[in-house]
């Protein structure tokens, strides 16, 4: 074998065995420091507020959103994971009184804030008007996005008499008023698969005390 082809080859045996002892360097590497990792994140934040009136305090993974507390943490699975992305409204819950997507927000975000879901506005033997309003009217069938539909319908009445305009409210400087266009705009970030928008407008107009 000529020389030249020697020195060939044994360079190229040596960059070989290099770069295997180096892939067996850096797993152990990502190892050693995965763990430590793991465990900052696991240890979190502790994170209060109230919820349905009662005061809860909970240690959580800063990476949590206020959806997957509720329902992971404080077990009140009544508010829904739908989308994951806030597009559907399943989701939806009260913060201080102001409707939100809950999958779009962190729960250490909401330090001291009170939160309303589902369970908080009415129980089976104590419904809420809404709630017994959308059993009247059937606003649901398959049921999944109802309870956001709800939370979003109680927010919207509470928006209106607050004077809060809508992208399609006509006049700026007066109170709005509970027409049919002004309620499915309000309502058009809950999305409801089965098509039962039509009882839920009248489910909402019943609580209103007027027709839409």
């Amino acid at each position: 074998m000529p020389k030249s082809e020697l020195e060939v080859s044994r360079r190229r045996i040596l960059a070989a065995g290099t770069a295997t002892a180096m892939i067996g360097v850096f797993p152990r590497a990502q190892a050693q420091s995965q763990p430590a990792n793991q465990k900052a994140a696991q240890r979190g934040l502790r994170v209060s507020f109230e919820v349905n009136g009662k005061t809860c305090s909970h240690q959580l993974d800063t990476r949590t959103t206020l959806l997957d507390a509720l329902r992971e943490h404080l077990h009140l699975t009544g508010t829904k994971k739908g989308c994951d992305h806030g597009q559907c409204g399943a989701c939806t819950v009260m913060v201080n009184g102001v409707r939100i997507n809950s999958c779009l927000t962190l729960a250490v975000m909401h330090e001291g804030d009170k939160i309303t879901t589902i369970e908080g506005l009415g129980q089976p033997d104590r419904l809420h008007p809404m709630q017994a309003a959308f059993v009247k009217q059937d606003g649901y069938q398959c049921g999944y996005c109802t309870p956001g539909q709800i939370c979003s319908a109680v927010a919207v009445l509470d928006e209106i008499k607050a004077g809060i305009p809508s992208h399609v409210t006509a006049d700026l400087t007066a109170s709005p008023e509970l027409t049919n266009v002004e309620l499915r705009e309000r309502m058009s970030g809950n999305i409801c698969r089965c098509g039962a928008y039509s009882n839920i407008a009248e489910a909402i107009a019943e609580v209103a005390g007027s027709k839409t």
